[in-house]
């Protein structure tokens, strides 16, 4: 008994050809799709319809967690821990609790922008399943791969079959899981 199907995966050879392909395939309606190149090319995540915003907003709520957390903290001690009223200055002045919460907003936005990468990319991830496609060791040397998951609302075997072999694809194989 066969394994279940993961993906359909369509080989080409040159990095605008990806590109065409990518544009075709989000154009014919299909939304799980990746591609998998040697070198990065420009536009095939656009093309494919992937954005990176959940990540900038993961960097940017963090970082302004780490700013304010900085603040509530230095506020905090300097107001209510161990207040200080030397030479009648305020017990919370803003300008010396800079530094700290710039500190605190580059850190945590760092780790942020880490962390929330490594979640929304599943990583890490010791094995997937496209690495039993046929050929994919090429992925990163000289090959350019575009992968439609078996998962995608449209995914239909022959269909899909037929319409990545019609993007000019020098071969098409099944991964399975």
């Amino acid at each position: 008994m066969s394994q279940p199907i993961y993906a359909l995966i369509a080989e080409f050879d040159d990095p605008d050809n990806l590109l065409e392909a990518a544009i075709k395939v989000y154009a014919e309606g299909y939304r799980k799709v990746e591609a998998y190149s040697p070198f990065p090319v420009h536009g095939v995540a656009e093309a494919l319809g992937n954005d990176c915003s959940k990540t900038r907003w993961t960097c940017f709520l963090a970082g302004v967690a780490g700013g304010l957390g900085g603040l509530a903290i230095e506020a905090y001690c300097a107001a209510i821990d161990y207040p200080m009223n030397i030479g009648g200055r305020p017990l919370i002045s803003w300008p010396q609790m800079i530094p700290v919460a710039y500190e605190l907003t580059i850190l945590c936005a760092s780790f942020g922008a880490a962390l929330g990468m490594l979640g929304f990319n599943g990583l890490p991830r010791p094995h997937h399943p496209i690495f039993n496609a046929k050929n994919f060791e090429r992925a990163s040397q000289d090959r350019f791969f575009i992968g439609v998951e078996a998962t995608d609302p449209k995914f239909d075997i022959e269909a899909t079959d037929a319409f990545l072999r019609s993007l000019g694809a020098d071969d098409v194989s099944v991964v399975e899981e």
